[in-house]
């Protein structure tokens, strides 16, 4: 069975994020990168999966020449070969164009099983996994907990709100976008590493995919929270003043 991981190199957490001179997107000269930690979750998946029963995995990750470092680190922890999608810009993309791009890429790949992070810690939009199901014509189920083959097909746990989970039994192919924390995230091993220098990673440009098309989505601008102050005097008895205060807090601020 081959299962295909898309993950996303994306700013370290605890970086220091500036807006750029253009107030479209944050300067990126002096960041760290890491994994995007919901994508370390589907890989984690996909790689327990392997274990399971058997088959490869391919690491899909679009990003500039520094998203190497991102993909060798998923090759050290257990994947088999990775396919880079190499794009200098890839925040010119919105959630449909990557997709498609990704698409483009996994066609000749035909995985029985595609997993995704719920979302990306930086844009957080939670679209790119579903749209990349439409793309490739799989179903999809979204927030999938846990995992399990049955005859011809895969049943999926998904969590819901309230504490209730829903269980799914779909087809395969098919595609997944996991909730993260679902498992524990493996390190690495020394072996690990010498190995992901051997492994293959096929790389591809955005033109030889078909290009970018015309976004439908576009960041107008970018900018830090406002902070402002605001004074507001209850007139009448203390009890009442109190009454107003509450009502205030519980209907408006909404934190009682």
């Amino acid at each position: 069975m081959k299962v295909a991981v898309a993950i996303k190199q994306v700013p370290a957490r605890d970086s220091w994020l500036r807006i750029d001179a253009a107030g479209s997107w944050i300067q990126d000269s002096d960041l760290s990168y890491e994994i995007n930690e919901p994508d370390a979750y589907a890989l984690e998946a996909g790689l327990q999966w392997k274990e399971k029963h058997g088959g490869e995995v391919v690491v899909l990750c679009a990003g500039p020449a520094r998203a190497s470092q991102t993909i060798r680190e998923s090759l050290a922890k257990g994947a088999d070969r990775a396919i880079h999608i190499e794009e200098e810009n890839p925040a010119a993309f919105d959630a449909l164009g990557l997709a498609r791009l990704m698409a483009a890429a996994l066609a000749a790949e035909q995985p029985d099983l595609v997993l995704t992070g719920l979302q990306s810690d930086d844009l957080g939009y939670g679209q790119t996994g579903v749209i990349l199901a439409e793309a490739l014509g799989l179903p999809h189920a979204t927030l999938v907990m846990q995992m399990e083959e049955t005859d011809g097909g895969i049943r999926v746990k998904r969590e819901l709100e309230d504490g209730w989970f829903q269980n799914v039994e779909m087809p395969l192919p098919a595609l997944l976008t996991v909730q993260s924390g679902i498992n524990r995230l493996r390190y690495a091993t020394l072996m690990g590493i010498k190995k992901a220098k051997m492994k293959e990673v096929r790389r591809v440009t955005a033109a030889e995919l078909g290009g970018a098309s015309a976004p439908v989505l576009r960041i107008a601008r970018l900018y830090l929270p406002e902070r402002s102050k605001q004074i507001q005097l209850f007139e009448g008895s203390p009890k009442e003043a109190a009454a107003k205060l509450v009502e205030k807090l519980k209907f408006e601020a909404r934190i009682l």
